[in-house]
């Protein structure tokens, strides 16, 4: 296993990646099912919660992939081998993501169990980098020892901490994470590739995205079968899918790979993005929350249920201003989007608050396509 140019031409997604992310968004829509559970059953905090920690796992586990990828992937037999294993430990995860969720008695065995089979494989990949690789050996091992010595602290985790502790004690493991790239990435840089990595985070975005898309069809098809409610429920629908295709048009507005100029901002980027990722994630859960209200098989107070869906979008809408647009927009671009996610954020006292908000995401999108196209123009000339 050799280290990849960070500058080959043509660098694009392999079958195995979009394999790799198919099988991880069947995760991230488990994670936004059990949310929506919990918020149409007004178990709000235990259910956000409970998906910030399940929704951290799975996007930890596909950053880490994605990265080691973009440097040594070599898509031969035994690396097809462990990618496939760390999809199936993704899967197992995806059978523990409700017992995380659990408001009652929350279990993590199941969980735990799956994300420690994907990281047992990553750690097999750095192990095999670093023998193949002398001069990436010190990172690709430090990689390893990293991962390894968190694993651990997991196993502790799901075998002796109380459950009443547990919420804490999760963060404590989350930071010693995060904390492996920035150690291991010290001895020396690895050769990932700006233009495949933005690739990569930009297909899975769209994916994410996909599990909202799958909402609104699911209030169309409530929509035929509830012929009393026929037009409420297809306006949910309509309101539904023109969020969704500002979220993904605001998302896409500007090229990002221009901005990740060194580790250290690469860095601030792909972390910042599990906030992009969950809050896609979790607006799915607000759309089908809305249908749920809607058809009475939910009794959430109207603000509680505009919230579920207004408050992920205005987060996505944030972190894509804070990570993508705000270093290299205009300043009314840049006026316009936290200004957006304020109307946003304010919405959710109004009525028809879903149909505000899309009108606010159709309006920014309008602006920044005034604001970006010649950016973009300029960037692909």
């Amino acid at each position: 296993m050799i280290r990849r140019n960070p500058h080959e031409p043509h660098r694009v997604s392999t079958p195995l990646e979009l394999f790799f992310d198919l099988v991880f968004v069947v995760a991230v829509g488990v994670a936004g099912r059990t949310l929506l559970h919990n918020e149409a059953a007004g178990h709000f905090s235990v259910g956000l919660l409970g998906f910030a920690m399940a929704f951290f796992a799975i996007w930890w586990a596909w950053m880490n992939f994605t990265w080691f990828a973009t440097s040594y992937g070599t898509d031969d037999w035994y690396y097809r081998i462990l990618t496939l294993v760390q999809m199936a430990g993704a899967l197992v995860f995806a059978a523990g993501v409700t017992g995380i969720a659990n408001p009652e008695h929350p279990n993590f065995t199941l969980g735990i169990s799956g994300y420690i089979i994907m990281r047992v494989a990553i750690i097999l990949q750095w192990i095999r980098a670093g023998i193949g690789d002398p001069s990436g050996r010190k990172t690709a091992f430090g990689y390893a020892i990293g991962i390894a010595i968190v694993q651990v602290y997991w196993v502790l985790f799901a075998v002796v901490v109380p459950d009443g502790i547990k919420p804490w004690m999760f963060l404590v493991g989350a930071l010693a994470e995060i904390a492996v790239p920035v150690v291991a990435e010290r001895f020396n840089t690895t050769p990932w590739h700006r233009h495949h990595i933005t690739e990569r985070y930009g297909l899975f975005t769209i994916i994410v995205l996909g599990e909202s898309v799958l909402a609104s069809t699911t209030a169309v098809i409530e929509a035929v079968n509830e012929s009393e409610q026929l037009g409420d429920l297809l306006l949910i629908a309509g309101t539904g899918f023109v969020i969704v295709a500002c979220l993904w048009w605001i998302y896409f507005a500007l090229p990002q790979h221009e901005l990740l100029t060194s580790f250290r901002t690469a860095l601030g980027w792909g972390y910042g993005h599990y906030f992009v990722f969950a809050a896609a994630a979790a607006v799915s859960a607000g759309i089908e929350v809305a249908l749920e209200v809607e058809t009475q098989h939910a009794t959430l107070e109207a603000a509680a249920a505009a919230a579920t869906l207004c408050v992920p979008v205005a987060v996505f809408v944030f972190f894509v201003w804070l990570l993508v647009v705000r270093p290299q927009a205009t300043t009314p671009s840049n006026v316009a989007m936290p200004a957006a996610v304020v109307l946003i954020l304010l919405s959710v006292f109004a009525p028809f608050s879903l149909q505000i908000t899309a009108l606010i995401l159709v309006a920014l999108v309008a602006f920044l396509t005034a604001y970006a196209v010649p950016h973009r123009t300029k960037h692909l000339n």
